[in-house]
């Protein structure tokens, strides 16, 4: 099949509104450029943003802890731990979640027990909690969620709002589960999504980039943290004066979050 550069398919694509039929070969390259060099093109404003940390927690990070352990999610946990730190540092909430049992399993979705992902009998020794070497606060909400996005039934939507956020930095794990549901739960909802690369770990790191590919195109931007604390060392915070009246998550901007 025909391969066609960066450049190559960015002519051919303003030759396309000349009239030229849109072939097999061009459409392909289209859609491989956006999946390996995508790139979305909204800023990163730190007095707009708030950081979601997903299940950094002891079944998946703890070494040994869990048939459920995470062991790339561990490996990252140091880079990820820096990226709250450089955040802290912007006046960026940090708002963790877990994966725990809730009311009893009865907000969880029915087919859970019917999938693979579920063949074990393990069970939590008692609530779940994130993994200590995180270093949480405890003027940090910490949201306990029944499954894989942090928007299903939870109260993160109202959360953000209340915050005046609307661009969400997601991290954690697993990338293809919680974090890949959660980045597209937001998308859905309107937020601007920026996608940690090498602040997010699954199972199997063959899957990696793969979820990466299809979140580049399609609902995220994908930056590593180096390029998360990048631009949010490099951007100017908006004036917030003309706008106070009017936006009722102003007050909570730069309050910590209190822990559900």
């Amino acid at each position: 099949m025909l391969l066609l550069s960066h450049i190559e398919t960015r002519y051919l694509e303003s030759r396309q509104g000349a009239g030229m039929a849109y072939t097999e070969e061009w459409v392909t390259a289209r859609a491989r450029d956006a999946y390996e060099h995508g790139r979305a093109s909204f800023d990163v404003r730190p007095e707009r943003t708030a950081l979601l940390v997903i299940d950094m927690q002891d079944e998946f990070v703890r070494p040994g802890w869990s048939p459920y352990w995470v062991p790339a999610a561990t490996r990252m946990a140091p880079r990820l731990r820096q990226l709250v730190e450089d955040c802290r540092a912007a006046s960026i909430p940090v708002i963790w979640t877990i994966f725990d049992d809730t009311h009893l399993g009865l907000d969880r979705p029915h087919a859970l027990p019917f999938l693979p992902h579920a063949d074990t009998d393990w069970r939590r020794p008692g609530p779940a909690e994130v993994w200590a070497p995180m270093g949480r606060r405890p003027d940090e909400a910490l949201i306990r969620k029944p499954s894989y996005g942090a928007f299903y039934d939870t109260p993160l939507d109202t959360m953000l709002r209340n915050l005046g956020r609307d661009t969400v930095i997601v991290t954690g794990t697993l990338t293809n589960y919680c974090c890949g549901t959660t980045a597209r739960q937001a998308y859905e909802r309107g937020y601007k999504v920026v996608f940690g690369s090498d602040t997010t770990a699954t199972d199997d790191e063959s899957r990696q980039e793969p979820e990466l590919a299809v979140l580049r195109k399609g609902f995220a931007l994908v930056l590593t943290a180096e390029e998360i604390t990048n631009r949010l060392i490099t951007t100017t915070p908006a004036p917030e004066d003309g706008d106070r009246a009017s936006d009722p998550g102003h007050q909570g901007r730069h309050r910590s979050v209190c822990g559900y």
